[in-house]
């Protein structure tokens, strides 16, 4: 959201982090949650004014598909234990079981560390969160 939202605090630095991860050639991740999540932010009318519409939404996406090291995150086969086991060692209730979601899919897939400005991350022991713009404004 940062990276594509000009007016937001953070994006001038944001769009320095996607491109440094993009062109690096290591791998890196996003869940499937989190795309939806970033559409349903920048479309929304009571977030943003004006919001972004769809189709620009859409097209910044295929953009960081475009990134060749890009992992897409999404449920497997054994995402049920992993769901299970995130939700118990958390104690994940009512609107935390998003977050919940995307630890679960992170630790499925062998992801440990999480670049997020959410402090709810911090709950899940085992996942590393980096708040990658903390010391700045």
């Amino acid at each position: 959201m940062y990276s594509v939202r000009r007016e937001t605090r953070y994006h001038t630095e944001a769009v320095k982090l996607i491109a440094t991860l993009a062109e690096k050639g290591d791998p890196w991740a996003i869940p499937w949650p989190c795309v939806y999540e970033f559409l349903r932010v920048v479309t929304h009318p009571k977030v943003f004014v004006p919001p972004s519409t769809l189709e620009m939404s859409l097209e910044s996406l295929e953009r960081l598909r475009d990134s060749p090291s890009l992992v897409m995150l999404g449920d497997g086969p054994g995402h049920l234990r992993h769901m299970t086991r995130t939700m118990r060692d958390s104690a994940a209730i009512g609107n935390l079981v998003h977050d919940a979601h995307i630890a679960a899919l992170c630790f499925e897939h062998g992801v440990s560390e999480l670049y997020t400005m959410d402090r709810d991350f911090s709950r899940f022991p085992g996942l590393r969160v980096v708040r990658p713009f903390r010391n700045r404004g």
